[in-house]
């Protein structure tokens, strides 16, 4: 989560000058500010923005992770994978044609879902993603409470994991709820 005073105060800037640079960031593509999704729940929301790193590669290479080993090991592994989710989708909707429009939630109770991108006729597609190559049911409860809030729109709800070479690519993990692996994302986001 994006708060702009925690890196102001150690760099001695202001503000401004710290949303300064993050607008030239996330204009030259190196950072992805997502927006947090504040439809109108009836709960109390949280109202900043993330902020992932527009290439997964650079951002190991900033964390001094060098191999697919090393990253497998690293305490940084589930950030990596939820931005490399984040610039999968981004380049979905650029090279379909659309604008970058997608957003994640979270409510003052802790609900929180890593990635809410709306699709068609007001529907809305949510994504968790989770670094694993065996995702389990309760990695779809917090995508079922959302789905749940959101006042009877059509919603498509989705744990997006690793996946395992030669596996299945997607199942139903709870009720509402699908784990699908990373390379079939494209797949749900036509929705």
């Amino acid at each position: 989560m994006l708060n702009r005073s925690d890196i102001a105060a150690p760099l001695g800037v202001t503000v401004p000058t710290v949303s300064a640079w993050l607008s030239i960031l996330e204009v030259t593509g190196q950072v992805l500010l997502v927006p947090p999704f504040y439809e109108d729940l009836g709960k109390r929301l949280v109202k900043s923005p993330k902020v992932y790193f527009g290439d997964s590669g650079l951002l190991c290479h900033l964390l001094g992770i060098d191999t697919a080993a090393e990253l497998a090991r690293s305490p940084f592994l589930g950030a990596v994978f939820e931005n490399f989710v984040a610039t999968e989708i981004a380049k979905h909707q650029l090279n379909t044609g659309r604008r970058i429009e997608f957003y994640w939630f979270r409510d003052q109770q802790g609900l929180e879902v890593d990635f809410v991108v709306p699709g068609a006729s007001r529907a809305l597609v949510l994504l968790e993603a989770k670094a694993t190559t065996s995702p389990r049911p309760d990695m779809g409860v917090p995508l079922r409470k959302l789905a749940e809030a959101a006042h009877g729109r059509k919603t498509a709800a989705f744990v997006v994991h690793q996946g395992v070479r030669g596996g299945s690519a997607a199942g139903v993990l709870c009720p509402g709820v699908k784990a699908i692996a990373v390379g079939r994302l494209s797949d749900v986001l036509r929705r």
